[in-house]
């Protein structure tokens, strides 16, 4: 009995020694599966990483700076606008050179080139665009705090801004009546105002200059609830298009019985009809949607969120004085003032400015459109996006430039922007 007693195994210290294995057996394979872990998300951060450095140069995210979503998704157009991207990484308005500072000490143009030189750095990383902000801050006053701000006013502000500062040194040569500053040259446009009589016909005309073009929706379909928003609309509604806003802003409008203006030929004051139309198109041609009501009336605001389609590739022939001129005229033959063969009426969409949210707290973000791929920007963040989640978008400004412009900028691989150093980018190999 008691040699097997003794030829007996200890059982506790086996079932120790078992704890004890299985223990270390569990410790060893939480490390194999923490180390797994680690080296999988390295893998996904270098594949990211890897996928935004054969982003297009230029595709840099801007950081929120407080309730300023508005400014970076409108700049984020700007930054891709030919035009300006050509005359800011061309030297053309250099920082060093500039006298202005010497004297206002603020100049938003610098600023504005500031910009430039970060995102076409080559950097990745958001940046901030702080400088700026305080140097729009001072040239808008009114518009200065962290409040949420509205992009199209903004888009206005910054142009205004760019052009006075400017105009000094540009305009030296003012016999041709046209302003030579960046901002005027890349956006500025012709309108031309028909106002007819309706009882003899006499037509009196008269030109406007103007940076964009504001389009009315149709919201016949939205209808204003309690809380002041638009109601959405059914599937079978009629939904709005781009070509719609554009006949309708070009349609001939019956001026009311309180807006009777004086006739040259009957002496005096009379029923009119009003037509707009496009003189001269500009080589960036920005259009913006009316999404914001305010009635005074009623004393309610809201906003429109109805969605707008609108094409890549947009002809503006039918939109322009000759057109409007002839079509009034049952398309006979005639000189038109203004009527020239050669001008580009072909536009290629470039960014995209949306809004989402209410008419109290909204968002804004942009998508660009680099060699026909879309890119969303919001803030600090840039990925990748398709077609449709272009198209499903709340747009708010839409950004258009000549087609001649967006090929050179998108399709020539010869052209590369500077580096703030003044010297050729290279495009990463494999890209």
């Amino acid at each position: 009995m008691s040699k097997h007693m003794v030829d007996l195994p200890n059982v506790k210290n086996d079932i120790g020694s078992i704890g004890e294995r299985l223990c270390k057996r569990k410790r060893l394979g939480s490390g194999v599966q923490f180390e797994d872990l680690k080296k999988s998300k390295q893998f996904v951060l270098m594949r990211d990483q890897r996928a935004k450095s054969c982003y297009p140069l230029g595709l840099r995210g801007l950081n929120n700076l407080g309730n300023t979503c508005f400014m970076n998704s409108v700049l984020q157009a700007l930054l891709h606008a030919p035009p300006l991207k050509n005359y800011f990484l061309t030297d053309q308005h250099n920082r060093e050179s500039c006298r202005k500072r010497l004297v206002d000490r603020l100049c938003l143009p610098c600023d504005v080139d500031g910009i430039f030189s970060a995102v076409f750095s080559g950097d990745r990383s958001p940046y901030s665009p702080a400088q700026f902000l305080y140097s729009w801050w001072q040239h808008s006053a009114n518009l200065a705090s962290y409040e949420q701000q509205d992009a199209h006013e903004f888009f206005i502000s910054v142009l205004d801004g760019i052009h006075e500062k400017e105009d000094k040194t540009k305009n030296k040569n003012k016999d041709s009546g046209d302003c030579q500053c960046i901002a005027h040259k890349a956006f500025s446009g012709l309108l031309r105002s028909d106002v007819t009589c309706m009882t003899c016909g006499f037509t009196s005309t008269t030109y406007d200059p103007c940076v964009d073009i504001s389009l009315n929706l149709d919201s016949s379909n939205f209808s204003m609830n309690v809380a002041n928003k638009a109601a959405k609309p059914s599937e079978s509604s009629p939904t709005s298009t781009l070509l719609g806003c554009l006949d309708f802003f070009t349609r001939p409008e019956k001026l009311g019985s309180d807006q009777k203006l004086y006739c040259e030929k009957c002496q005096e004051r009379r029923d009119s009809s009003k037509q707009l139309s496009i003189r001269r198109l500009p080589l960036v041609l920005c259009l913006h949607i009316k999404r914001f009501e305010h009635s005074i009336i009623r004393k309610m605001s809201r906003k429109i969120d109805s969605y707008l389609h609108f094409p890549f590739s947009l002809d503006m022939t039918p939109y322009l004085s000759s057109s409007i001129v002839r079509n009034r005229f049952g398309n006979r033959i005639f000189a038109c003032e203004g009527d020239e063969s050669d001008v580009s009426t072909e536009f290629e969409i470039f960014a995209l400015v949306t809004h989402s949210g209410s008419l109290e707290s909204g968002h804004y973000v942009s998508y660009l459109r680099l060699r026909n791929q879309w890119y969303k920007c919001d803030d600090a963040w840039v990925t990748e996006v398709d077609e449709g989640i272009v198209r499903a978008a709340q747009c708010y400004m839409i950004f258009y430039v000549q087609k001649t412009l967006y090929q050179k900028a998108n399709e020539n691989p010869s052209y590369l922007p500077m580096s703030p150093k003044r010297e050729p980018l290279q495009p990463i190999a494999g890209c």
